[in-house]
């Protein structure tokens, strides 16, 4: 076992490893830009080094700087969390090259499924469902309304470096194929410097299900499951829960059973997710994407599953093998999470930050709350918007939903604004009880509520 990981990200997630390191006995490094040097996570770690300015681009997207610190503080291992540098291959590379231990799969796995249309292709030569779509990146505007033609409106124009919803667009018609190509393809370049696409015909009333997986070096390739992440705005996934309500037993084996398939395929490692669309009565999936890292919404499966992801992903890259408790696991009860965002439902999810003067977080059986924030804290302006994960756990879908509408009416934040009225909203619609929603979702309920 590594005798101390630096962890090189912020907020709840940084809190997060560090807290999974300290109960490993392993001593943990915090690493923070100048506007985090109040966050918890850097209080909390057993040692901690300033990387720059805040702007991500100066500090947290810094491998040089990051790798100074590694070897300033003598980490063995780096755990990259999610976002930031966890899925970038170069950074992986450089990890191993510096003796240091990079906390996920090999700069190749990372690279192969980082790219979209590689992702995509390898998931196909091994037999996993995919929409149909081009063969590969789209060269120009016509050979893109020929292939939309062919495989029949409405498509989805993606970027094949994409990521987060960046550069992604509908077509719904070939009359708007061009503008939205065009979108899709300077946002990618803007964003990710690399502005090439590929099409994928785009599933009408669509779920959004994910599974975990884990593979160790000892031979173990296994899967923990599903995640339903439908209920999202502009791509970004608002509340999660597992099990999914839609998903049936023979739908979750099938799932489970090609996403283990893929993961042999390609000799993963570590912890990661396997992505895909649903159709709206639950009878196909197809493969949309890999995350080689653990996710936001990971504390769900834990719940479910009785596991420790973070811990399970630093034993793999110690060498370990799988916990034997995480072998034989079988689900128990229902979990559900949402993210509380620092923004402003109301006027359009506006971000909101600034001080906060009063934090009361919700407590009480099956209720978890993962946070790097505090009364007094001062929710900074330059990194994402999200300062808390709500999770409830109970032993059916039916008392999770009354325990998560229980603990947001408690949890109490003043100085700020933040997305729990919004989520309070949700939770209590008929239709997130019933179980019947798509990634659609929310924006029909919002353009709703502006007609009404």
């Amino acid at each position: 076992m590594f005798s101390s990981v630096l962890v090189a990200n912020r907020g709840e997630i940084a809190l997060r490893i560090i807290r999974a390191c300290r109960e490993l006995g392993i001593k943990s490094i915090a690493v923070y830009s100048e506007a985090d040097v109040d966050s918890m996570h850097v209080q909390l770690a057993d040692d901690s080094v300033c990387i720059g300015k805040a702007a991500s681009k100066d500090s947290y997207l810094k491998p040089d700087r990051i790798i100074a610190a590694a070897e300033i503080t003598g980490a063995e291992a780096i755990h990259p969390g999610y976002g930031f540098l966890s899925e970038n291959a170069r950074f992986a590379e450089i990890c191993e090259s510096c003796n240091i231990k990079f906390i996920g799969p090999s700069a190749e796995v990372i690279r192969t499924m980082g790219d979209k249309n590689t992702a995509r292709a390898t998931a196909t030569a091994n037999g996993v469902p995919v929409t149909p779509g081009s063969e590969g990146i789209i060269k120009d505007i016509a050979e893109g309304k020929k292939i939309a033609k062919k495989i029949g409106y409405p498509v989805m124009i993606k970027a094949t470096a994409g990521g987060g919803g960046r550069g992604m667009r509908p077509a719904m018609d070939e009359e708007e194929f061009e503008t939205q190509y065009l979108a899709a393809s300077r946002e990618a370049e803007a964003c990710f410097n690399n502005g090439d696409c590929y099409l994928e015909k785009l599933v009408l009333e669509p779920h959004h299900i994910e599974i975990q997986v884990l593979a160790d070096d000892h031979g173990n390739f296994l899967h923990l499951g599903e995640r339903d992440c439908s209920m999202q705005r502009r791509n970004q996934k608002i509340i999660e829960e597992c099990p999914s309500p839609l998903i049936s037993e023979e739908m979750r084996q099938r799932m489970g059973e090609a996403s283990v398939k893929l993961i042999k395929a390609i000799d993963y490692r570590n912890a990661g997710t396997i992505e895909y669309l649903v159709n709206a009565d639950a009878t196909d999936f197809y493969f949309m994407e890999m995350n080689t890292r653990i996710q936001v919404e990971h504390p769900v499966t834990e719940e479910v599953m009785g596991c420790e992801l973070i811990k399970e992903q630093i034993r793999i890259a110690a060498g370990e093998p799988v916990s034997q408790h995480v072998l034989g696991v079988e689900p128990r009860g229902h979990s559900i999470e949402c993210r509380i965002n620092a923004e402003d439902p109301y006027n359009n999810f506006a971000p909101s930050p600034g001080k906060i003067d009063l934090w009361y977080a919700p407590g009480g059986k099956g209720v978890r709350v993962d946070t790097h924030v505090y009364s007094g804290y001062t929710v900074p302006p330059h990194y994402d918007s999200m300062i808390a994960k709500l999770i409830v756990t109970a032993s059916s879908r039916e008392v999770a939903i009354a325990r998560m509408k229980r603990a947001l009416s408690e949890f109490t934040i003043r100085g700020i604004k933040t997305t729990i009225p919004f989520q309070q909203e949700i939770i209590d619609h008929p239709d997130f009880i019933a179980g019947k929603y798509d990634i659609a979702w929310v924006a029909n309920f919002l353009k709703k509520k502006e007609l009404s």
